[in-house]
Parts: C-alpha cells; sequence; structure tokens
C-alpha cells in the first residue's frame, strides 16, 4: 500500500494546529539507519488508509520527496470526539531487520464447527490480534485461525494453530500460549433434563410431610 508524505518544516503546538485547520496532519518517520523526519500528509487520504485493516498490518510505501521508503505504522493519535486524525508515527523498515508488530487474526469456519452445529455453542474470540515477530519479507496482513475442529466447551490456544513460516509469536512462560477462542455452551453447561432429575433426586429422598 502507498501513501504520500512531504516534509514538515515547522513544529511545535501552534504549528500542529495550523497544518491541521489546513487538512494536513503532522506526521513523523523514525528508525533505520537515518535521524528522525517530521514530515506531513493529506488528512482525507490518510483517514480513509487508516480504515483498511491491511494498512495497520502491512509494509507501506511512503512516497516523500520523490523517493519511496518502506514503513510500518507504529501509532495514530485520534481527536477524542472528532473523526479527525491528530498525529501519526511510522517506523522505516529494513529488509535485513527483524521487526515486531501486532497482526489481526481472522478467525474461520466457526459457523460448520461441532461446537456451533451440533453443541450449539456461542464462540468467543478471545484475542483479536498477536504480537510477532518476523521479517519484513515474512509479515503477514493477517493470521488465519481455522476453527472447523472446535468442539462445544472448548477453547484453542495459539499452540493449536500453525503460524506462518518464519513467524514467531512474542510471549514468554504462562503468556506463551494464550487462549484465542472458547466455544461457550449455552445455558451454563447443564442440560434441562439434568436439571429436572437432580430436583427428582433430591424430593424423592425428603420425607412427606405430615
Amino acid at each position: 500500500m502507498k501513501f504520500n508524505a512531504t516534509p514538515r518544516s515547522v513544529q511545535g503546538t501552534s504549528a500542529s494546529r495550523r497544518l491541521r485547520h489546513a487538512g494536513r496532519v503532522p506526521a513523523i518517520v523514525y528508525g533505520g539507519t537515518e535521524p528522525p523526519v517530521n514530515i506531513e500528509l493529506d488528512h482525507n487520504e490518510i483517514f480513509h488508509a487508516l480504515r483498511k485493516e491491511a494498512f495497520h498490518a502491512s509494509i507501506l510505501d511512503m512516497q516523500l520527496e520523490g523517493k519511496t521508503q518502506q514503513v510500518l505504522l507504529r501509532a495514530v493519535q485520534w481527536h477524542p470526539y472528532k473523526p479527525q486524525v491528530l498525529h501519526v508515527d511510522f517506523q522505516r523498515v529494513l529488509a535485513k531487520q527483524a521487526l515486531t508488530t501486532k497482526v489481526p487474526l481472522h478467525f474461520i469456519n466457526g459457523d460448520s464447527s461441532p461446537a456451533v452445529k451440533v453443541g450449539k455453542a456461542i464462540i468467543s474470540h478471545v484475542l483479536t490480534e498477536l504480537e510477532i515477530h518476523c521479517l519484513p519479507a515474512d509479515l503477514p496482513q493477517a493470521i488465519e485461525v481455522d476453527l472447523s475442529s472446535l468442539e462445544a466447551g472448548a477453547t484453542l490456544h495459539l499452540a493449536d494453530i500453525q503460524l506462518p513460516k518464519g513467524v514467531t509469536f512474542v510471549g514468554q512462560g504462562e503468556a506463551a500460549n494464550p487462549a484465542l477462542a472458547t466455544a461457550l455452551v449455552k445455558g451454563g453447561g447443564a442440560s434441562a433434563g439434568d436439571a429436572e432429575g437432580g430436583e427428582d433426586a433430591a424430593s424423592g429422598d425428603e420425607p412427606a410431610a405430615e
């Protein structure tokens, strides 16, 4: 994905406010072998780009002064109540330098799983993204989580799926194998028949009232 940027010569709160009034967004690009550079973006272009999931988990081509630099979106500051982008951070990407970032999880085949078709369970997505470590060339836009074999009452963990080649999960200790999704059985797990049977057994043990 591509986006356009221009150098930003003015800095400070007042200068940033003027930029925003002019439909521009102050931003910065840092990392790699070069010093940080203050840039500015067109608000409408970056606003619509940020609505695309791939823009948040892809290597981006930034067009700056006639040159293309590969960058990764690192942070976005939004206005507290207006649909307005206030500031954006990008990090330069080097082909041979591994990076750490978050990618979304795409859950598939949930409706065809035994949990839903047989157990009438509700599948809850415990996580919606994973923090991973990989080279830029191995960065996936998303990671698919296949729920086709999930049983009612069961939980799918990270160890139950295969990560893309070259990708490792950033997590240690107890957090090394997080739950990704769980199949919740409606009604708390006990069937109506079990409940009625329990009540009958209990009443049968009690002596009749005189």
